[in-house]
């Protein structure tokens, strides 16, 4: 039997630090919410705009895999495996944080604001080696779902200590397309990231986050003209 969770844009959790305005979908720093902990693998998805040259400091984290989507500006990456890049919006960044990792993230312009999607998920694998990647995201092709992460190296876009799938899709107004669970068992999290679309027949807005288990073929509608949607497929487990 499906099991359904709508949470609503205006309910997330929200710290506004003045260099950094943060919406939580799940319980995050200050914000907790015992219903918000996670959804399956999924344990963070924080919707963060940085204000100009301003960033997180160095800081640790281990044993998590760590997806950055920048959707607007750009974002200087450091980090204690060697790597100093920039990652636009069109590109996503990917941590293996494995045995542990220290990196630092900040707006690389001055002037203007970075607003990404800042998303952690649990491995499937504890003390890996930690890696880092980075790749182009291509959603030029309207109405369709691109795929930007996998468990499989060789497959389209990167991958992670997961299994679990990640796809991205820009929509005309009334431009439809399908999902299919990728793993049985798998559940799937919907968050818009702008317009409005309509979900085997759940209407969500913009910025509205939904899961949904025990289902294993969608219907996305798009309401709005240039929506764009991400779709995350995980393992469920509490």
């Amino acid at each position: 039997m499906a099991k359904k969770i709508l949470h609503k844009a205006a309910t997330r959790g929200h710290a506004d630090h003045g260099w950094l305005d943060s919406h939580h979908t799940f319980s995050f720093a200050n914000y907790y919410n015992p219903e918000r902990m996670q959804f399956g693998a999924l344990r963070v998805l924080n919707d963060d705009i940085v204000a100009g040259g301003r960033g997180f400091d160095a800081h640790p984290h281990d044993n998590m895999e760590i997806i950055s989507i920048p959707l607007a500006g750009a974002l200087e990456h450091k980090d204690n495996l060697g790597n100093t890049v920039i990652t636009k919006a069109g590109e996503i960044q990917v941590m293996s944080t494995g045995t542990g990792v220290f990196h630092s993230e900040y707006n690389a312009n001055t002037d203007i604001p970075a607003h990404f999607l800042q998303i952690w998920l649990f491995p499937n694998q504890l003390n890996v080696t930690p890696r880092y990647d980075q790749v182009t995201i291509d959603i030029d092709k309207a109405n369709h779902l691109q795929q930007l992460i996998s468990p499989d190296p060789n497959g389209a876009g990167t991958w992670l200590y997961q299994d679990a799938w990640f796809h991205m899709g820009r929509f005309d107004k009334g431009g439809e397309t399908s999902y299919d669970v990728k793993k049985t068992g798998n559940g799937v999290y919907f968050f818009v990231i702008k317009g409005k679309f309509t979900i085997n027949g759940q209407e969500l807005d913009n910025s509205d986050g939904y899961g949904v288990e025990g289902t294993s073929h969608f219907t996305i509608l798009s309401q709005e003209e240039d929506a764009r949607l991400l779709v995350i497929d995980v393992p469920l487990f509490s």
